[in-house]
């Protein structure tokens, strides 16, 4: 298997960096999105009740305890909890504004191999193409007999190079996409907690135990 890689040249190895690369993303960002992950709901019902109970600064130390970006626009949002509805939503804006191109880190890169990596392939292919007939060329240029045999082999190891970037560049799109769902679902958790905290802090009439 090894002896039919290298057979593609120099643009499988810059093929196979662009795995090690995919790879790489795929399984940091997957790390980063476990640790974020959080039971929004349930976190969400217990800073409902604290707040009721005006214990601003007790739900501000849960958001402190708690990892992933809902805690971190809540807690934007406590902070301001004495000010007016509007000082309450640019401050989760501007909170959010942080926190999502956190984890839409690298993405970017892992799309871009997605793209590239068949693009190389196919440009080892060509170039692989070119030196067989060049080479064909050689042959009967001496002797004048081309060997059917040399046509195929010269094809096939221009065609390695294609397989290996759809092989990188399919899971990596894959990989890609499911990132991306996981983005928009922690964004979409996000707008309910900010709009669910929002109400929360709006609908109180009394004083806040500080």
């Amino acid at each position: 298997m090894l002896e039919i890689v290298m057979k593609g040249g120099p643009l499988m190895v810059l093929i196979g960096l662009c795995s090690v690369l995919a790879l790489t993303i795929f399984t940091e960002r997957l790390f980063h999105f476990h640790r974020a992950q959080i039971d929004t709901e349930k976190f969400m019902v217990g800073i409902r009740n604290i707040i009721k109970k005006g214990k601003i600064t007790e739900a501000i130390s849960i958001c402190d305890e708690t990892p992933g970006p809902v805690a971190h626009i809540v807690r934007a949002g406590l902070l301001k909890h004495s000010e007016t509805k509007e000082d309450i939503k640019e401050a989760i804006e501007d909170a959010g504004l942080h926190e999502v191109p956190r984890f839409e880190k690298n993405l970017v890169v892992l799309a871009t191999i997605a793209h590239v990596t068949p693009l190389l392939g196919l440009l080892g292919t060509v170039t692989g193409m070119i030196r067989a007939f060049m080479k064909i060329q050689e042959i009967h240029m001496a002797s004048g007999i081309v060997n059917p045999a040399d046509l195929a082999k010269g094809i096939w190891e221009a065609l390695v190079t294609t397989a290996g970037g759809l092989t990188v560049a399919i899971p990596t799109y894959v990989a890609y996409n499911y990132l991306v769902s996981r983005v928009d679902s922690l964004v979409l958790d996000m707008e309910k907690s900010a709009t669910e905290l929002v109400n929360i802090l709006s609908e109180r009439g009394e004083e806040y135990e500080v």
